[in-house]
């Protein structure tokens, strides 16, 4: 774990960046451990929040071009919805929605003393498609885009985006079955969710990120290992720390800065967002 300066990070250039994904509306909650089978836990601190992986690599996104990044995403015609929409807005994105009949998708993130999480969804992952009324037409204008949802349809119109990123999150067959050229996937390494092999995908990506945690992670195909960086104070909550990194070496790699330099932001970011209560 290395020491990083934040001197060393600054504003990206303005970009036009977009997130293609999903949201979900999450309680957090403060426990004194996770619990196990048959176990009560306390909760001393809780709140809800505009959450899911495009939320917050999108926020992480804006926050570094001092701008804002467009939200390409799917909510429900629901109370949570209209939140998630009011909450992501007043935190700089512009989102483009397509409105579904089906509710919001929730969940609850217990996180630990330690910093740790355990998360559970309620509800299906609304995610936008090529065919909703959104502005597929306009991916050629974007200088980045990261994708956590969508259909192989809707991957091939992010293909003319100038930069491409993806986590395996999106799903296995539909990365395979796009046949579409990825810039760079990024994911967890040791969530099984997100675990994937790299030389099983074709046209494999230009680089793969695979993070693990506080030791850092390893890129492929060179194999290369990189190293975490040590946060500016105590880790209270890893909730959202991968989609920080992901979102921020997006933006990065956007702004074509090399892929060293790129992850060192990536790993700054994510160390920043363990050291306060939720992923803002």
């Amino acid at each position: 774990m290395q020491n990083y300066s934040p001197k060393e990070i600054f504003k990206l250039p303005k970009l036009k960046l977009a997130v293609i994904g999903h949201i979900e509306w999450v309680t957090f909650l403060k426990v004194d451990h996770l619990p196990l089978a048959g176990q009560i836990s306390h909760a001393r601190n809780c709140f809800e929040e505009a959450a899911g992986g495009a939320a917050v690599a999108a926020v992480q996104m804006a926050r570094l071009i001092n701008g804002p990044v467009d939200l390409i995403t799917s909510l429900g015609k629901d109370t949570y919805g209209e939140k998630c929409y009011e909450r992501l807005s007043k935190l700089g994105l512009n989102l483009k929605v397509a409105w579904r009949e089906q509710p919001t998708r929730k969940g609850f993130s217990l996180i630990s003393n330690e910093g740790e999480r355990a998360i559970t969804v309620i509800g299906d992952r609304l995610q936008p498609i090529a065919s909703d009324d959104l502005p597929w037409s306009d991916m050629k204008n974007y200088d980045g885009i990261f994708v956590t949802a969508t259909d192989k349809e809707g991957i091939r119109f992010a293909r003319k985006a100038k930069f491409l990123a993806v986590t395996p999150r999106t799903g296995k067959n539909t990365l395979k079955i796009s046949k579409v050229r990825i810039n760079a996937l990024i994911g967890s390494g040791l969530d099984p969710g997100e675990k994937i092999n790299y030389e099983d995908l074709e046209p494999k990506p230009d680089v793969y990120i695979a993070t693990e945690g506080k030791s850092g992670g390893t890129i492929y195909p060179t194999r290369h290992k990189y190293n975490s960086i040590k946060p500016s104070s105590k880790e209270i909550d890893s909730y959202g720390c991968g989609d920080c990194f992901a979102g921020a070496v997006t933006a990065a790699m956007s702004a074509k800065m090399d892929l060293a330099q790129a992850i060192r932001i990536g790993a700054y970011c994510g160390a920043e967002c363990s050291t306060h209560f939720g992923p803002y």
